[in-house]
């Protein structure tokens, strides 16, 4: 039941992100918006990017010790290979690679994080 209550809590709170994030990136691209409005404006996706990390981080707190040291091993693994991933890129942006955004920094966060769960519960089956 609480896991079902998690799902729900997690994927509305993705849904208010992604309409406050199109309604953001829409408002600041059809509308002049003063200086200081503008940056707020730019910023109120992250209340709901906010509420999911407590959702998250409040689930943590509710898994077992098997489950929370999986989450750990995926999580150290996710660290570690975002990391060595965005390092060796800055390197080759020295040599003339064009700049990459900070913006692709989660998503490779994201999947190494998926990649580390999937290899942390094979372990442990």
């Amino acid at each position: 039941m609480k896991r079902k209550q998690y799902l729900i809590e997690l994927s509305s709170t993705l849904a208010v992100y992604v309409v406050m994030l199109v309604g953001s990136i829409e408002l600041l691209t059809h509308t002049d918006v003063a200086r200081p409005w503008r940056d707020v404006v730019a910023l109120s996706p992250m209340i709901p990017a906010a509420a999911m990390a407590w959702i998250i981080l409040r689930e943590l707190r509710r898994m077992d010790e098997l489950q929370r040291r999986i989450q750990l091993e995926a999580l150290g693994f996710s660290f570690a290979g975002t990391a060595i991933l965005t390092f060796s890129y800055g390197f080759l942006e020295g040599l003339g690679y064009p700049r990459l955004s900070m913006f692709t920094v989660w998503p490779i966060l994201a999947v190494l994080w998926v990649v580390g769960l999937v290899l942390a519960r094979r372990r442990y089956q």
